[in-house]
């Protein structure tokens, strides 16, 4: 170790880097000591030399190192870990491509509003500026795509920073914390007896709303007659999220579930909608939305898609965020779950909204028969919709589904019924593709006992296939299910419609036999071409032990035709 830090600094540098030494610690030490405190106990990472004493520490913390094969995987994986666990997962990478291989990863929690804590390296301080091993201003990079973005500026003071990171990935609207941690600062030494003065927060706050807001709120919902609730992502992070199905069902209305409130009401529920919502949402005069922006996934709330005439109350932990890219009635700041149980208090009664709900109910039952001959087909090659059905039937109570693709993962997220503790997970708003292995190694790590499933187009797996060797190697056993229509359909489909087939380049693949990659990782694959091959290929995937690629040819299928994709 001497013999490195001579390399590094030269002969005459007085660095202690013993990991006792008088009471003394390395910095790496002091970093897993930090996180341990934070009940971190997986750190996801790809291997670098300015990060090496993090590991170091981490091993005699107990927190286990999880290795992928991409910077942009441990970047999902740690947002994997927040979306799984309600807690900031950690990633830690190496400096310079390290840092700019996590980018998008660090965007996309971002945009999702995730909370995670990135930590960075970099080179030594007194070689900054002076061309040293990948050395680059990250902190400016990072920036606009973190909460907070810093230089630790001493080894001593590691743990303050680490505590700060997790308070403000946590409070208000959750997102990602950058922590750049040079060289030097990693590898000198304090004094472990040296507690912070800080310490970790035992419960994020999580605001209530604005008393006189919510009596205008409950007001509007007393004289409506077709309100329509819209519940995302946000809810997540309520405290009383698992009250959210009881709270709802107080006010008798239609409900309308996405992102990571999939799964809040039962399928079966009377109240649970989700293929009707255009009907809905044009016909309803009281919409609240809650924890999700008006943005293009929702026609960023502008007539026809909302009824001109309906009135809106918005609900959001981002005071900027109310009122963005249209006219709110009432806007609210704070939780969505302590929201709604204000408005239940205040309403003080329990809803009932029959007529309205009938109608919207027919709405979806017709929607959901014209799915149904394509669930039902035993055509071969099989239908998108029957491959993601029989995915369904296999589906545990705390299972957990990952989407990772355009077109077949948008068909999935139609047809499989989940219901919480089941997930499902998908990059959200930014569109990432890629985040799937990420997800799906920290969803198996954070519940063991759950089968998780990455649902993947034929176009994303290629984007970070090589993680199955890491999951192979690492004893991380999650199943693949790849929707193979030989393109990227959810593109492709509207590129044929605008230019012709003649013009549509960059948008075709070939049925590739992916699953053969997985294989020669140390996984299982299974290729299927006939209907006849998906149920057991499916249940011997399911039952393995081991990473599981299923790689099924579909047929094709006007189920999404007509779907925006930009």
């Amino acid at each position: 170790m001497q013999a490195l830090v001579d390399n590094v600094y030269g002969n005459d540098s007085l660095i202690f880097i013993e990991e006792r030494v008088m009471g003394y610690v390395h910095g790496g030490r002091l970093v897993a000591q930090a996180l341990k405190r934070h009940g971190t106990t997986h750190l996801f990472t790809l291997c670098g030399g300015h990060i090496q004493a993090i590991y170091d520490g981490c091993l005699d913390e107990g927190i286990r190192v999880v290795d992928v094969r991409h910077e942009q995987t441990a970047g999902h994986a740690a947002d994997g870990w927040a979306r799984v666990t309600g807690k900031p997962g950690v990633c830690a990478v190496t400096a310079g491509p390290g840092v700019t291989d996590v980018v998008t990863a660090i965007a996309n929690a971002q945009r999702a509003q995730i909370p995670l804590v990135c930590i960075g390296g970099a080179g030594p301080k007194q070689l900054c500026d002076m061309g040293s091993l990948q050395d680059m201003d990250h902190l400016s990079l990072m920036r606009s795509i973190t909460k907070w973005s810093v230089q630790v500026p001493e080894t001593r003071r590691i743990g303050e920073y680490i505590d700060s990171a997790f308070r403000v990935a946590q409070a208000n609207t959750p997102g990602p914390v950058f922590l750049e941690m040079p060289l030097d600062l990693l590898m000198n030494g304090s004094d472990d007896a040296e507690l912070p003065a800080t310490a970790p927060l035992e419960e994020p706050p999580r605001p209530a709303g604005d008393v006189r807001a919510i009596a205008k709120a409950a007001e509007l919902l007393r004289n409506a007659k077709r309100p329509v609730f819209v519940v995302g992502s946000q809810v997540r992070w309520s405290p009383v999220r698992e009250r959210l199905a009881a709270t709802l069902e107080r006010f008798g209305a239609p409900v309308f579930l996405n992102g990571m409130a999939r799964g809040a009401l039962p399928d079966a529920h009377p109240l649970r909608f989700s293929r009707s919502r255009k009907f809905a949402l044009a016909q309803a005069d009281v919409v609240f939305v809650l924890g999700t922006p008006f943005d293009f996934r929702v026609d960023y709330g502008r007539s026809p898609t909302w009824n001109a005439d309906g009135k809106i109350v918005q609900i959001d932990l981002d005071g900027a965020e109310l009122g963005r890219n249209r006219k709110v009635d009432v806007a609210i700041q704070g939780d969505s779950g302590n929201v709604l149980e204000q408005l239940a208090r205040e309403l003080g009664t329990t809803l009932s909204f029959a007529e309205w709900t009938d109608m919207v109910r027919a709405d979806e039952t017709k929607r959901r028969a014209k799915m149904q001959a394509e669930i039902d087909s035993n055509d071969s090659p099989p239908n998108p919709l029957r491959v993601c059905a029989e995915l369904g039937k296999r589906l545990g109570p705390k299972d957990i589904v990952i989407g990772d693709g355009g077109d077949f993962v948008a068909t999935a997220a139609y047809v499989l019924k989940l219901e919480w503790p089941q997930l499902w997970m998908d990059p959200g708003p930014l569109g990432t593709l890629g985040v799937g292995p990420g997800y799906a190694m920290a969803a198996k790590l954070a519940r063991p006992d759950a089968n998780v499933v990455l649902v993947y187009g034929d176009g994303s797996f290629g984007l970070h296939a090589m993680e199955f060797e890491a999951m192979a190697r690492q004893n991380i056993p999650v199943i693949a299910l790849i929707g193979n229509d030989a393109g990227w359909t959810q593109i492709r489909r509207g590129q044929v419609e605008l230019y012709g087939e003649e013009r549509a380049v960059a948008t075709g693949l070939d049925y590739t036999r992916y699953e053969k990659v997985v294989e020669a990782c140390g996984g299982r694959g299974f290729w299927v071409e006939k209907i006849e091959q998906l149920g057991p290929a499916l249940d011997e995937a399911f039952a393995c032990g081991k990473p599981a690629c299923v790689n099924v040819k579909i047929a094709k299928s006007d189920f999404r035709k007509g779907a925006i994709s930009v």
